[in-house]
């Protein structure tokens, strides 16, 4: 018996212990370490850090990924093998998303437009860079041409039209994507004029640039591909029915070789504007100028990041002293909202020759300009804010 009530004492002993094992005394209690995401929120990308896409937007290799939709396009095409002179444009891609680091779609809105361009109802990517071939410019224009038409040919991303005018302007009536272009040399046109023609037929073309571009060829040229350069793609693009005969230069100051690179100019189908033009007649002039130009017809925008005086953009190819400053291409972009824009590209930004990155961050800005562009029915009016000075929008 009493061996009895001691195994009895002795189990009830063992299933106390167990059930008190479990109990932590009032005064040790552990606390779990506090998470990042309990006590500072979600992992957001500092102007300066995170993964290296235009203005910290969405970013996909659309090329590979069928699935990605957009209504507008930042697409990098770093090729640089067209050059004269100095060479680094391939790096134009990196040093323009690296000058929108500051940028981003919740702090989007100007004043200047009136807008945020993320917030008009399209879907805005960065689909990343066309891998060009560096050792084949044959194969690199064909790699050009084939990205900006896959691209070109997505379907667009809304529901709804975001720019029915671009049905009316495409031959089988249906409305595409539009692309931002991030050069690389500015030869980079030709396969994107290409590329344009399937779609929309000849365009307009509005140049920004200090050169022609429309010489017909180098010294040496001896075969079929050594005459598409930087300078004389739109040569090449006349012969090929791309460009329209109402297209036209702005900010032109180069050295020619006389007056018939005029003659041969007009003859590829462009006017222009000099940069000098803008002290004799003023911004709204030049507008007006550039707008009866290309009328209603399809118009491509192409900047040379050259357009614009060294001394604020020196790292380019081919300077030209004597440039328009950043504000006044700004402004001139600003009134040329409403045409029908079907593309754009800044191209020819060569970051080895930069300063505190004062180009790669004027080219970004002017990226962020044709967004807005895009989405302005017409060019901006001023906005009676308080402790505004009221002014006529040039």
């Amino acid at each position: 018996m009493a061996l009895k009530r001691l195994l009895q004492f002795a189990i009830c002993a063992v299933s106390v212990t167990a059930v008190f094992a479990h109990q932590v005394p009032l005064g040790d209690t552990i606390e779990q370490p506090e998470t990042w995401l309990s006590k500072y929120g979600p992992q957001i990308d500092q102007p300066f850090s995170g993964p290296l896409a235009f203005s910290h937007m969405t970013y996909s290799r659309c090329l590979e990924d069928e699935s990605a939709q957009f209504d507008i396009a930042v697409l990098g095409m770093p090729f640089d093998t067209g050059t004269s002179y100095r060479p680094g444009a391939r790096f134009g891609p990196y040093a323009i998303r690296s000058g929108s680091r500051r940028q981003r779609e919740a702090r989007g809105y100007s004043l200047a437009w009136g807008n945020n361009p993320y917030e008009q109802g399209s879907k805005i990517i960065d689909c990343g860079d066309v891998p060009i071939i560096p050792f084949d410019n044959v194969l690199a224009m064909d790699q050009m041409e084939v990205a900006y038409s896959t691209l070109l040919n997505r379907p667009i991303a809304s529901n709804e039209s975001v720019w029915a005018m671009g049905a009316r302007l495409a031959k089988d009536g249906r409305e595409r994507p539009r692309i931002v272009s991030l050069g690389g040399d500015h030869t980079i046109v030709l396969p994107i004029l290409r590329a344009l023609n399937k779609v929309y037929g000849p365009v307009s073309v509005i140049h920004f640039d200090a050169h022609l571009d429309t010489w017909n060829g180098y010294p040496g040229t001896v075969t079929e591909q050594s005459r598409i350069t930087h300078g004389t793609f739109f040569y090449v693009a006349n012969e090929e029915g791309l460009v329209s005969n109402s297209s036209i230069h702005a900010g032109i100051r180069c050295k020619l070789v006389g007056l018939g690179d005029i003659e041969n100019d007009e003859s590829v189908g462009f006017h222009f504007i000099t940069s000098d033009d803008i002290d004799d007649h003023g911004v709204p002039a030049i507008i007006k100028r550039i707008r009866e130009r290309v009328g209603d017809t399809p118009v491509y925008l192409s900047l040379d990041i050259d357009v614009i005086d060294p001394g604020l953009a020196p790292a380019t190819g081919t300077p030209e002293a004597g440039g328009w400053t950043s504000r006044e291409v700004k402004r001139i972009i600003r009134g040329l909202a409403g045409l029908n824009f079907v593309g754009a590209d800044i191209v020819e930004v060569a970051p080895v020759y930069d300063h505190a990155e004062i180009t790669g961050t004027a080219a970004a800005d002017l990226v962020h300009d044709f967004l807005s562009m895009f989405m302005s029915q017409s060019p901006p009016t001023p906005h009676a804010l308080p402790g505004s000075w009221l002014r006529d929008e040039l």
